[in-house]
């Protein structure tokens, strides 16, 4: 596996709000972890199946709550 170095332009509130959500101090922690979310997250296969998968769970959710 190749490490390189990345880097982008964040508004300052953008990366504040990331860390908070985060929950970490440091920027470098917190990018990571939104990397890692970004790259595992089925939801963010933007696709119909995304959708789909979407809409499932939120019917799932609505038949257990009324039981």
């Amino acid at each position: 596996m190749k490490i390189v170095h990345a880097q982008t332009v964040l508004a300052e509130e953008q990366l504040q709000e990331l860390k908070k959500k985060c929950n970490s101090s440091s920027t470098k922690e917190a990018l990571t972890i939104a990397v890692e979310h970004y790259l595992e997250c089925e939801y963010t296969d933007m696709n119909e199946d995304m959708w789909a998968k979407k809409m499932e769970k939120i019917v799932q959710k609505k038949k257990e709550s009324k039981k």
